[in-house]
């Protein structure tokens, strides 16, 4: 056996000890090498390769036993439900590439589950990568699993959200949102930097969650080395076992403080019998009864919109109760706003918030939810092609997320400002935004990021041929699309369009196709500064909304 022929097994059989990120990249290399050699080239230039190649290797191979070395020390609290089944968890991870985890409200999933990787061993080839649906989210878990850790955020615990990247280069968990995981795939379409990845909160099922189900399920195929953990805070995780070929699911109990649900009466709703109370005028009234009959236990109320949170805190400040602090929480508010929910505080907090509260959130000390049922929901009409924010109701499982607010650390009461009757009639869950979005935006920005033609991606719910196509229809005639050159070696599931210029313009506006088309063309007909207003009108939720 030649000296090059050793070198190059002994580079192979070293491979497996480098980090999961290297692997894949000193594997391709040594197979351009061991090619090159094959076809007879130059011996000296090949044992420069090889030995350049088995420098990054040591490299690499040393990085990871520093890795196992420095793994922090875990513990896990005896008071979450989720610790009961903390063996049962690690063991699935271990044995299985998908696992899905069921827990209520309050069970502990969020800081834990992280945790339960590590101790699986997960963490060590790469990072454990998990997503949130909100900023707000990813940081206070993250600084929440860093102090169980006994760790300042940003060591062995990062986060990444939106022009704010707080991850060491040797983390062992990394908390972003999903749409920062997302546009890493750009990048990183095989996701090295992982060697775990918890999708949290996946009842949510908005359009991010779905690309990010459908990406994974297509790489754990590429990638054997690869676990996904799904967290899920409803019992629909039959879809999710079945979507990722029958995968265990386990299920947690959330914690036994009792909740006592108060529902409105007809009675309630109207003033003196004469005319209806809006929600926000019943919603204050409620509070004002909740701070006569008890002196202790912070308050969160839910309100659909931004502008009836405004309206909400103008009425409870005018009425001047002694001894109480009121705040808003929405996803807009500066990071420093938000976090003024969770400090301690010598009043008693009135917390008025959008369903950002609904999940992932523990804010200490909430006793009382107020719980007007209503949300603002993105409703696109493919007959006007118009996308419409509507307050509508919302359903059973929302309600009883926004429920659980309040049995998380004591006994909780819940003022639902809806009747029984009005509950039991409502949806099981919430549609998933996949068949309610406007299609034409779903493609444009499934082509930008390069992912397989939307009629064979592996979405859990598909939507219908003809949504489909109606948005395939609009982007060709706003011109953001055009059909690909015929390319014989493409590979199974390439998009059958390309972006044009204009097209790949209006993917990076996170906007309405239709509104950045304008915003282009008023740039060319010397009109910008006239459209812009027009389509910023447009575009947002509310026209009364203005900045803090």
């Amino acid at each position: 056996m030649s000296d090059i022929e050793k070198q190059i097994k002994q580079i192979s059989r070293g491979i497996q000890s480098a980090l999961g990120s290297d692997r894949f990249r000193i594997r391709r290399e040594l197979d351009r090498i061991r090619r090159k050699a094959g076809k007879g080239s130059d011996a000296e230039k090949t044992a420069r390769a090889l030995q350049e190649l088995s420098r990054r290797l040591e490299g690499s191979m040393a990085l990871r036993r520093e890795r196992i070395r420095a793994v922090p020390r875990i513990s896990f609290p005896e008071t979450l439900p989720i610790t009961e089944k903390k063996d049962e968890i690690v063991e699935a991870i271990r044995r299985h590439p998908v696992v899905i985890v069921s827990g209520e409200t309050g069970s502990g999933k969020t800081t834990q589950i992280p945790k339960f990787c590590l101790a699986a061993g997960r963490g060590i080839d790469g990072k454990i990568g998990c997503t949130q649906p909100r900023r707000i989210a990813a940081v206070t878990v993250a600084g929440r699993i860093a102090e169980e850790l006994g760790e300042d955020t940003g060591r062995s615990v990062g986060y990444k959200i939106r022009f704010h990247d707080k991850t060491a280069s040797e983390a062992y968990i990394k908390i972003m949102t999903d749409g920062i995981l997302l546009a890493e795939t750009q990048n990183d379409p095989r996701l090295g930097e992982y060697d775990t990845l918890i999708v949290d909160e996946a009842h949510e099922r908005s359009l991010n969650i779905d690309f990010l189900l459908g990406i994974l399920k297509t790489l754990l195929k590429r990638r054997r080395d690869l676990k996904l953990v799904i967290t899920s805070a409803t019992i629909d995780t039959e879809k999710f076992a079945a979507a990722f070929d029958g995968a265990p699911v386990i299920e947690v109990s959330g914690r036994t403080f009792p909740v006592e649900i108060r529902w409105e009466t007809a009675d309630e709703k109207t003033e003196n019998g004469d005319g209806e109370l809006t929600h926000v005028e019943r919603a204050v009234a409620a509070v004002a009864d909740i701070l006569r009959e008890s002196r202790d236990g912070d308050i969160l109320v839910f309100m659909p919109t931004e502008q009836d949170i405004r309206d909400t805190i103008e009425m409870l400040e005018g009425r001047k109760f002694p001894d109480t602090l009121v705040l808003p929480l929405f996803a807009r508010l500066t990071a420093a706003d938000q976090a003024k929910v969770f400090s301690a505080r010598a009043a008693r907090k009135i917390i008025v918030a959008t369903n950002i509260a609904e999940t992932s959130l523990t804010i200490p000390g909430i006793k009382y939810v107020v719980d007007t049922g209503l949300a603002r929901v993105s409703q696109y009409n493919p007959r006007t092609r118009t996308t419409a924010l509507p307050v509508i109701d919302i359903s059973k499982s929302s309600a009883d997320q926004r429920m659980g607010r309040c049995g998380r650390v004591r006994s909780g009461v819940c003022f639902r400002l809806f009747s029984e009757d009005d509950y039991n009639a409502r949806p099981r869950f919430t549609r998933p935004e996949i068949l309610r979005a406007n299609l034409a935006e779903v493609i444009l920005r499934m082509i930008s990021l390069k992912l397989p033609d939307i009629s064979g991606f592996p979405f859990l719910d598909r939507p219908p041929e003809k949504s489909i196509q109606d948005g395939l229809d609009l982007l060709m005639e706003l011109g953001a699309i055009e059909y690909a050159p015929k390319d014989p070696n493409a590979a199974e599931g390439t998009p059958p369009h390309i972006l044009t210029k204009q097209g790949m313009q209006m993917a990076a506006m996170p906007l309405d196709p239709r509104l950045s088309r304008m915003l282009i063309e008023a740039k060319q007909e010397g009109c910008l500064p006239e459209v812009a207003v027009i389509v910023a009108a447009l575009s947002i939720q509310d026209p009364r909304e203005r900045p803090a």
